[in-house]
């Protein structure tokens, strides 16, 4: 059966002298894996639309076993993420956290308009740490972790101050905070951006603008979740780790002026 879809590729690794396996999530039927046959030449038409980041139309035959992948029409084939290294790390984060957190032929809650608009905005040159916690905030669902956010995970509250618990993976009240020892005091500035984070989609943020040490602290949080509840161990994320360790391997750039939350 040949079905023409609308689809991002995630992954594309050789296979054999001339054959790529690729892995691209669609609008229309989630996760796919196929045969790319003869993708590896230079020359081929597949070459150019089996690149990582690429968004475009594939023609996909199923069957038995692996699908192939027959022909692919280029939509965008995100430029800057390829030629910008800061970019280039973050959208890999991106693609390989929602490959490792979904299932072959399985769809979550709009997975790829969040990796549609995730990727667009790298490639428009938003801040790609800001859009790489956007995504992990927003996959949680997607790895089986539903945070309390809206209430007092202990009590259902809505007033007062709240403190991040890992413990009971929510919000708790000043009434609660003994429940958990090691819970995280947040600011209201904090807490509504957490919810922002989770709810809002990215696409109506905008330039969103957030001070380092905020983005640090967003981080820590959503990646002691996954660490603690999803155990996902990442290659990109060791990458993006040295990065922050090792700066100066990233090109200078003028920087914007810090300001927002």
């Amino acid at each position: 059966m040949l079905n023409k879809w609308e689809g991002i590729i995630l992954r594309s690794i050789p296979y054999g002298e001339s054959n790529k396996i690729v892995t691209l999530y669609t609008r229309e039927a989630g996760k796919m894996t196929a045969m790319a046959r003869g993708a590896k030449k230079p020359a081929s038409r597949l070459a150019a639309v089996t690149q990582t980041f690429t968004h475009g139309y594939y023609l996909l035959r199923s069957g038995r076993g692996m699908g192939s992948l027959e022909q692919g029409e280029p939509i965008d084939s995100m430029r800057h993420i390829r030629e910008d290294i800061e970019a280039t790390a973050y959208a890999s984060y991106i693609v390989e956290l929602i490959d490792r957190l979904t299932e072959d032929h399985g769809q979550g809650p709009n997975v790829f308009g969040l990796l549609y608009e995730a990727l667009h905005a790298i490639n428009e040159q938003y801040d790609p740490e800001a859009i790489a916690l956007f995504v992990e905030w927003k996959m949680l669902p997607v790895a089986g972790v539903h945070p309390v956010l809206h209430q007092c995970a202990n009590c259902g509250a809505t007033e007062g101050e709240f403190a991040f618990s890992f413990q009971e993976i929510g919000f708790l009240c000043h009434r609660c905070f003994q429940i958990d020892p090691y819970l995280v005091r947040i600011t209201p500035t904090q807490l509504r951006l957490i919810r922002t984070f989770f709810t809002v989609p990215i696409e109506q943020v905008g330039s969103l603008n957030l001070k380092k040490a905020t983005k640090q602290f967003m981080k820590k949080i959503v990646r002691t979740i996954y660490d603690e509840q999803v155990g996902v161990r990442l290659k990109s994320r060791s990458f993006l780790d040295q990065l922050e360790r090792t700066p100066e391997l990233l090109p200078q750039k003028e920087k914007p002026e810090e300001k927002g939350e």
